[in-house]
């Protein structure tokens, strides 16, 4: 058995509203009564997971078991939506939040996201929510106005930051601002050695996971850490690459090849340093090693000196596009599975 499968699982389930409803609810229902009682936590993310009519039943059920859950959000349908949820140590909003407000309505492409976000954020904190926010780092992200991003959130009374760099995984639609692994480095240094002296930030992630985000950890993805599950089944190997789907959850585990997986196996995961795959591995070492993670927690992120040596490339293999074909083939099954009780009726 892997060491952290049964540790630090997070389950991603990507809640879509379609003419299958019905039929997805009871999957998703049978999916969360059967697998989540194992995981610590459960992510539902999107998509826009708010546009699913009967997700506060989904989240009562899960909160009722004493799980964890964070419900990923633009915000958009927060303040709208938020009466159907009540406040739980147990639930926590998480709130996309890309920096501050030119950067993040940059990101989305869209004027005014960045206010109904800040609004959304204070009316649950003031209702007793607890809120974290999701912030993901480009290329363009300057190392001052990110802390003061922090610096703002924090004021907002939010309960935690999930931080990550940008990747340039294969369906993002924007593929020249993202950060390779060497600027990804340098820019959590120069953003962590702003942070303020006489308290810190709230992170919602390890302290040895930020550390191997400012260069003074080396290690390799584990890509089972937090599987995810979609609609079409469980995404081999992980949330960010699309490369087949598993029927069930053993079946994701025992089945996928997770060695061909990860940076310096596979040319697609060469830049990655997402808290997806290395945040599973930085709790892996912190357990393994804590007196080294006591240290890391209670001085923060080294942000001088000089960084652990990149993984070789050598010996990875070439990149297979194949995600559009899984999709496709799926999408056709589910037409297919549509069309039948049609086709009986008409018969």
């Amino acid at each position: 058995m892997r060491p952290l499968r049964m540790l630090w699982f997070r389950l991603k389930a990507l809640l879509f509203r379609s003419r299958m409803d019905r039929e997805l609810d009871e999957e998703l229902r049978f999916h969360l009564d059967v697998e989540a009682a194992g995981l610590a936590d459960v992510s539902i993310a999107g998509g826009e997971p708010l546009l699913h009519k009967q997700l506060p039943e989904i989240v009562r059920g899960i909160v009722g078991r004493k799980k964890f859950v964070y419900l990923c959000t633009n915000a958009l349908l927060m303040e709208k939506k938020m009466a159907q949820y009540e406040p739980s140590t147990f639930f926590t909003w998480s709130v996309h939040l890309d920096g501050d407000k030119e950067m993040h309505d940059h990101s989305v492409c869209q004027p005014g996201v960045y206010d109904r976000a800040v609004a959304a954020i204070k009316a649950a904190k003031e209702r007793g929510f607890r809120v974290n926010i999701n912030c993901t780092l480009f290329n363009t992200a300057q190392p001052d106005r990110v802390a003061e991003f922090f610096d703002t959130v924090m004021e907002f009374g939010v309960d935690g930051i999930t931080v990550s760099p940008g990747y340039a995984y294969e369906r993002a639609p924007d593929q020249q601002h993202f950060l390779n692994r060497g600027k990804t480095k340098q820019l959590f240094r120069d953003v962590f050695k702003r942070g303020p002296k006489n308290k810190k930030w709230s992170f919602s992630q390890s302290s040895m996971f930020l550390d191997f985000l400012a260069g003074n950890q080396s290690y390799h993805c584990t890509p089972w850490g937090n599987p995810t599950r979609t609609i079409f089944g469980w995404q081999k190997p992980c949330y960010l690459l699309g490369e087949g789907y598993a029927k069930t959850f053993r079946e994701l585990m025992d089945a996928t090849d997770w060695d061909s997986y990860g940076t310096g196996n596979y040319e697609k995961c060469a830049d990655c340093m997402v808290h997806s795959g290395y945040e599973a591995s930085a709790v892996n070492d912190a357990v393994a090693h804590p007196l080294k993670a006591l240290a890391v927690s209670l001085r923060g992120p080294r942000t001088d000196g000089e960084m652990t040596p990149e993984i070789s490339l050598d010996r990875q293999r070439p990149a297979e596009y194949v995600f559009s074909k899984h999709v496709e083939r799926k999408m056709e099954e589910i037409r297919e599975a549509k069309s039948r009780p049609e086709l009986a009726k008409a018969g």
